[in-house]
């Protein structure tokens, strides 16, 4: 008898009824440009539009949401580099708890400032010589909160799902959906409401060069640990996938590739220039693979989720003008 996955496509459509009138309904967006540049119909989720600017706010609602009223009394805690703190901690303010947040000492400022201003309190550590994962443990412990980590949960996971649903819902059928990759949760979920509606769909991660850790462990069959990655797309900066996310990805996903973080910049610059959006280096990944043609045969109908577009004025023009 087959395992029972942790995440159903029942699951993610529970999350949607959830979700509904609290999280945006976010845009598909599309550019004649774009396709003419890739030979294919190009769908863009503009998951820089949804609340906090990201896809996370999406799995962090659809957790906090379930806890008890207990749990709730309590509040409760994350450890993210930017921005599944916003979303925990607009997620918890939005339902009446308190939030403690576990940042790096170098997450982005604009990304800790508006944690904060959802009413978060914020606790530090450096993500280079300390094990967040273990530091926000012994935090929610210590504290009595209920954790909410940024990807291994079967919560997050269905709530992060609903983004491609609502774009297969918006665009029918495709041929290839690019996701990109980082703990895991957003293509986990994404893969599962995919395959359930269009079982032959093609779902491919992808990943920055200096942070494959899901290619390599899906390559490998189990999970690969590497050195936390320095690349600009902080949010995808993961030394290893999830447990959950990666016994989910192993059935569900077809292929991981890679992008340079020139590449990547080069997204961000297309983005602005031909679609008129701001994406931060983790929401262009999806897109720079797309560009530098990773996508091979080239399919009809291509569905890329640009996963947030929090970087803020002085490190998006520092990057577009390098």
């Amino acid at each position: 008898m087959a395992a029972v996955p942790p995440v159903s496509f029942d699951d993610v459509r529970g999350a949607a009824a959830r979700l509904r009138g609290i999280a945006h309904r976010t845009p598909v967006l599309t550019s004649r440009t774009l396709d003419e540049r890739v030979g294919a119909e190009v769908f863009v989720k503009g998951e820089n539009f949804q609340r906090i600017g990201a896809f996370k706010f999406r799995g962090a609602y659809n957790a906090v949401a379930q806890l008890t009223p207990a749990q709730l009394a309590q509040g409760v805690a994350a450890y993210s580099s930017g921005n599944h703190a916003q979303a925990t901690a607009l997620a918890a303010r939005e339902l009446g708890t308190t939030a403690v947040i576990l940042m790096p000492e170098d997450a982005p400022r604009s990304k800790r400032e508006a944690t904060a201003g959802y009413g978060a309190e914020i606790v530090t550590y450096d993500r280079y010589t300390e094990d967040r994962t273990a530091l926000g443990e012994d935090l929610a412990r210590d504290r009595g909160l209920a954790l909410i980590p940024p990807y291994d949960h079967p919560h997050v996971i269905a709530g992060q799902g609903t983004a491609a649903l609502e774009l297969l819902e918006d665009t029918g059928g495709l041929d290839v959906l690019l996701v990109p990759v980082g703990g895991g949760g957003l293509i986990a979920g994404s893969a599962t409401a995919a395959k359930a509606l269009h079982p032959g769909v093609r779902v491919i991660g992808v990943e920055p060069e200096a942070g494959d850790d899901t290619r390599r462990s899906l390559a490998s069959g189990e999970r690969v640990v590497i050195p936390v990655p320095r690349t600009i797309a902080d949010g995808q900066a993961v030394a290893t996938p999830g447990e959950i996310t990666f016994a989910l990805n192993q059935r569900l996903v077809d292929d991981v590739v890679v992008v340079s973080d020139e590449e990547i910049v080069h997204a961000m610059r297309f983005a602005f220039e031909r679609l008129k959006i701001v994406l931060e280096p983790s929401g262009a990944s999806a897109l720079a693979a797309l560009l530098s043609d990773r996508v091979a045969p080239r399919p009809r109908r291509i569905g890329v989720i640009a996963s947030g577009g929090n970087v803020d004025a002085a490190r998006f023009a520092e990057l577009l003008g390098e």
